[in-house]
């Protein structure tokens, strides 16, 4: 069997994204954790995604990671490989970002790729090299809060130019107007001066299906999931696949439903006001402060659960808090405690509760995700339709329970205002 696409995601909710996306193109997808040890199910299975926890980890684990993702992914004969990160360009000075991509075209000899981390739709567009979200330029959109990787520079090409060695150019707007056979003149260009990363100019959706007609046979494209909707179409050109009716489609869900939220991005923050307004005292806050000095929450979190489980009713579990709060219990705990903290209570509550009875379950946040589908032993996803753009519901089959588990993985900064109502009202 072969997959005609075969992508490494550098978080959990990242890969989820890039999987609806292709899902939304019509392929059939399975987004698989880590590098499986036995191999999933792929029949009529199109486009494999690969989840890493490789964002914010040393760059070498990353490096080593993403390369064992690969090598995985070209036995199960993956014609394209796509190394997808956040359309925010999550990365620090150091990585992993530069690093993977660099070590992805060494194994692949290949001597050059794109980077398309716009997702217009959702507000991220690149011009002259420069990330706005939004309105706003990266470094002035919240993200210089992020903390892990703060972003601080919107200029990608300085960006990932501190991140590798190599010479990092630009494709433009003016560029792409002119069309895929003017892209991969340019593209051409550039690689005859040695330039081995290309950031690409994205402002509308048309300039993502030039640039998917532009790299189609490249042997590898970076980017976030707005290229991940174009592509599909060049594949039907290229005769690597049918045209597929109903790729999406899930058993019907059941169980009770629960919230998770560890993200603390503007937009998640504005999503839980809004569902404890819908709601009220149908929301738990959890602190990373009070969570350090003995189990007495994570016990009062739990019980909330019970409670509300027994009433059948909508419930959120979060701890989720604005710059300064998460600021100070860093401050007094340390960066990677606090964080670790907080992803180790919403991990084992999702386990205790999806054994007793919680069958939809939404989680915020790509570190949460992550520690979330780890902590319940999820080793593969079926992609399912989209709730809002870049993120869809998914299906897992896990021992304790007889029906999949219905679970949805929400990066940050993604979803309208009443997505953590309004995602349950979606759900087939």
């Amino acid at each position: 069997m072969t997959i005609v696409l075969g992508a490494i995601a550098d978080d959990f909710t990242g890969a989820t994204d890039l999987a609806n996306n292709l899902v939304r193109g019509g392929m059939r997808c399975v987004q698989v954790i880590g590098v499986p040890n036995t191999l999933p199910n792929l029949s009529q299975v199109d486009a494999v995604v690969v989840a890493l926890k490789s964002r914010s980890c040393p760059v070498d684990e990353a490096v080593t990671d993403s390369l064992a993702a690969l090598e995985w992914l070209q036995e199960q004969g993956a014609r394209q490989i796509f190394f997808k990160y956040c359309s925010t360009f999550d990365s620090t000075d150091k990585g992993n970002i530069g690093p993977v991509a660099d070590a992805l075209l060494e194994r692949l000899g290949a001597s050059q790729t794109v980077m398309v981390p716009a997702f217009p739709i959702n507000g991220r567009t690149v011009y002259q090299g420069h990330l706005f979200v939004g309105d706003r330029l990266l470094n002035d959109s919240g993200m210089q809060n992020h903390p892990l990787t703060p972003m601080n520079d919107a200029d990608l090409v300085r960006v990932l130019s501190r991140q590798t060695p190599h010479a990092v150019g630009l494709a433009n707007r003016a560029t792409l107007a002119q069309g895929a056979e003017a892209t991969r003149q340019r593209l051409a260009t550039l690689a005859a001066d040695g330039v081995r990363h290309v950031i690409c100019d994205t402002v509308e959706e048309s300039d993502l299906d030039v640039l998917a007609e532009a790299t189609v046979t490249q042997a590898l494209v970076t980017g976030g999931s707005g290229l991940g909707q174009a592509l599909p179409a060049q594949y039907r050109k290229q005769g690597w696949l049918a045209d597929i009716a109903e790729p999406g489609r899930l058993q019907p869900a059941s169980g009770s439903t629960m919230v998770l939220s560890g993200s603390c991005s503007r937009a998640t923050l504005a999503q839980v006001d809004d569902f404890l307004a819908r709601h009220p005292g149908a929301g738990f806050a959890l602190d990373p402060l009070a969570l350090a000095k003995d189990d007495k929450q994570w016990e009062q979190a739990l019980a909330f659960a019970f409670e509300h489980l027994e009433q059948e009713a909508p419930m959120l579990i979060y701890a989720s808090a604005d710059p300064e709060k998460v600021k100070a219990a860093q401050a007094e705990l340390g960066v990677e405690k606090a964080g670790f903290l907080v992803e180790e209570a919403l991990s084992q509550l999702a386990v205790t509760l999806v054994t007793e009875g919680v069958g939809r379950l939404l989680v915020a946040g790509g570190e949460t995700s992550g520690a979330v589908v780890s902590a319940l032993g999820i080793k593969a996803m079926r992609i399912g339709e989209q709730i809002d753009p870049g993120v869809p519901w998914t299906q897992a089959t896990l021992g304790q329970r007889e029906a999949p588990l219905s679970l949805a993985l929400k990066s940050g900064n993604f979803g309208g205002v009443d997505f953590f109502t309004r995602a349950f009202e979606v759900l087939p």
